[in-house]
């Protein structure tokens, strides 16, 4: 790899031997959980993956590089300090440039899953079209980088403050295959369901890798969305989570928060207000995701 990135020894190795790999972001160790629930909960995740037969790889800038595996000392910096920056894809250049630290969104983590060659991505939501986007223009820059890579991309939905119909709508725009593994509903990130149904659903797990590998064989170019939804156990309510949002959008624009401050603003009012089950949450849909992440690696490797 070229001097930007750094590759952790058991990463490098797997992908030498063209071992399954799921890659991570790494925003959400420092913008999501509070300490030490969020370092708990990677360095969990990274054990959901490996017990799956893959080698998990959290991407980070850290020194002003690309790291694909941190390592555990690494993920425990970005848990203890909260300043550490969200790094979406317009941030990569200004941030490896300024030699400091970033943590990476879902679209500054396919840029680097994929200049390494890893194919699989796991991540709980992912971002999508906002509520009211048709004043704010507010769409993520996730929804761009998913055609631009070859990568399967497992999530729970889209995050809970994000307006699932046009998110759906904007991805069958880009030509983004939306696949339900062994669930008929378009997750909503903390519920079962967002309300809106997946275009398909494929519960063998054969059919789901062939399906993958065929959008590639033939030609297509970006990624392939693959949704599971959180245990039933551990979910919120759609009704009471989106009613929320929406309140605490109102509240945000009010107070003239907008751009990136939305989300983690959103977030944190939504978790008071529900006690902090939404944090119980997000650990259940990290680690089902992961789980599932890791199913889909050992059997895209199985298969090619």
């Amino acid at each position: 790899m070229n001097e930007y990135f750094s590759l952790s020894e058991e990463v490098a190795d797997a992908l030498a031997d063209r071992r399954p790999v799921v890659a991570l972001e790494s925003s959400g160790v420092v913008h999501g959980l509070s300490y030490p629930l969020n370092l708990d909960t990677a360095l969990d995740i990274d054990k959901t993956i490996r017990a799956g037969g893959a080698v998990p790889a959290r991407t980070g800038i850290v020194d002003g590089r690309f790291v694909v595996g941190m390592s555990e000392e690494q993920v425990a910096l970005f848990a203890t300090t909260p300043d550490v920056p969200k790094v979406s894809t317009r941030d990569i250049g200004p941030t490896l440039a300024g030699g400091g630290h970033g943590g990476t969104t879902v679209s500054a983590a396919l840029i680097a899953a994929a200049q390494v060659g890893i194919d699989v991505f796991a991540v709980a939501g992912i971002g999508g079209v906002h509520f009211g986007a048709e004043r704010s223009f507010d769409i993520s820059a996730d929804l761009v980088e998913f055609t631009r890579h070859r990568i399967a991309v497992v999530c729970a939905g889209a995050k809970s403050l994000l307006n699932p119909a046009l998110t759906m709508e904007y991805l069958e725009t880009l030509g983004v295959p939306v696949v339900g593994y062994r669930c008929d509903d378009f997750p909503a990130y903390y519920s079962v369901s967002s309300g809106v149904r997946n275009p398909r659903r494929i519960d063998d797990l054969t059919e789901l890798v062939d399906a993958i590998r065929l959008h590639w064989a033939v030609g297509n170019d970006g990624g392939f969305l693959v949704t599971h939804p959180i245990d039933e156990l551990d979910a919120l309510p759609a009704d009471e989570v989106y009613a929320l949002v929406r309140e605490v959008q109102a509240e945000a624009e009010a107070t003239g928060v907008q751009g990136p401050a939305m989300t983690p603003y959103i977030l944190s009012r939504v978790s008071a207000a529900t006690q902090g089950r939404t944090a119980a949450a997000n650990r259940s849909v990290l680690l089902s995701t992961s789980a599932v992440a890791a199913e889909v690696a050992v059997a895209l490797r199985e298969r090619s």
